[in-house]
């Protein structure tokens, strides 16, 4: 059984309510068809209903009927949502009347059906640009406690007969979001990190910080800054099998462990790296999935209280199913059901 195998399965298991508010996009519309047909999660989406049932019958889609359809115009709509928007932001000054209207943008009214647990996740993305999916979500469902940092990871999928992680996969983190974090921040994105493996790749997390140097090999301000993330990831969760500062090759290859890092917990066998960068974390997946012709699941939006996930707006129907998927199997983490 493959890793969207296992996904799925857990998904049918425990249906979560996922919110799509791109109720009128034809490639969202596509794969909350088969998500409702297939049995894999309830569907919300948001829009008029008389135009989301027009676009699903030119699209010849049978099953957007059984989903959920909220009207963002609808004055009983925002009537039950406005009054927590305002209650989230009135520190920051704004008012009632402008609660409502940003309640009646489908990006702000998704999350806070999330944030009163009327949904369990949200994916968006397909007609919106990452940074405000992101700020709707900052801004309305914010970040799990102790967690004050949202990143982005990558399940990469492995070809078969691989050595390297655990059943053929490894997460690698942080390569969407965060450009340069500190050392708390880093730590957080190791926690984090260790937890998408948990919950989306159903791994025991084997954690290592990256850098150019190994247990001291080399010297400088980015080396500092990866070991003391290591220190407080350790002070943060005791008990993960975490180490750094270590080169790519003493984290993943048990031989360069022993010679470079013969006391390292991990002994050369991680599958979740941590990025000292963004920089270093996109240019690294990206070679990875090109070179090594690796697949690269994600980016899976990960700190944040309630899943949110963003997509490409390039993206297809297949890659807003599996990304739905993926939602539903963050809500059940978080949720803590088998």
């Amino acid at each position: 059984m493959d890793l969207f195998e296992k996904l799925t399965a857990k998904a049918l298991r425990h249906p979560q309510r996922i919110v799509l508010p791109e109720g009128l996009e034809p490639r969202t519309l596509t794969a909350a068809d088969r998500i409702i047909a297939d049995g894999l999660a309830q569907i919300i989406l948001i829009g008029n209903r008389n135009e989301v049932l027009g676009m699903a019958r030119e699209l010849k889609l049978t099953n957007i009927e059984k989903a959920t359809i909220v009207d963002p115009a609808d004055e009983v709509v925002i009537d039950r949502y406005a009054p927590l928007f305002f209650k989230l932001r009135q520190s920051k000054g704004i008012t009632m009347e402008e609660a409502r209207l940003i309640t009646a943008n489908p990006l702000y009214l998704g999350c806070l059906m999330v944030k009163s647990g009327d949904a369990d996740g949200q994916v968006a993305g397909a007609m919106n640009t990452t940074g405000n999916v992101l700020r709707a979500a900052f801004q309305v469902i914010k970040t799990i406690p102790g967690i004050s940092v949202v990143s982005g990871a990558f399940v990469m999928l492995l070809p078969e007969g691989s050595p390297y992680g655990k059943d053929g996969i490894m997460i690698f983190a942080d390569c969407a979001v965060v450009p340069e974090p500190t050392a708390e921040e880093l730590a957080q994105i190791a926690i984090a990190t260790a937890r998408t493996a948990r919950d989306i790749a159903g791994i025991k997390p084997r954690v290592a910080l990256l850098s150019y140097s190994t247990k001291g090999s080399a010297k400088g301000e980015r080396v500092d800054k990866v070991i003391e993330a290591t220190r407080l990831a350790h002070e943060m969760e005791p008990g993960l099998i975490l180490d750094g500062e270590l080169q790519a090759d003493a984290a993943i290859v048990p031989s360069v462990a022993g010679s470079k890092a013969p006391n390292s917990p991990l002994s050369g066998r991680a599958n979740v790296l941590v990025f000292p960068s963004l920089e270093v974390g996109n240019i690294a997946y990206k070679l990875v999935q090109r070179l090594g012709g690796v697949q690269a699941v994600g980016p899976v939006l990960q700190g944040l209280a309630a899943p949110v996930n963003d997509l490409s707006r390039g993206c297809y129907p297949e890659d807003i199913y599996k990304t739905i998927i993926i939602t539903c199997n963050q809500a059940i983490g978080l949720k803590n059901l088998e």
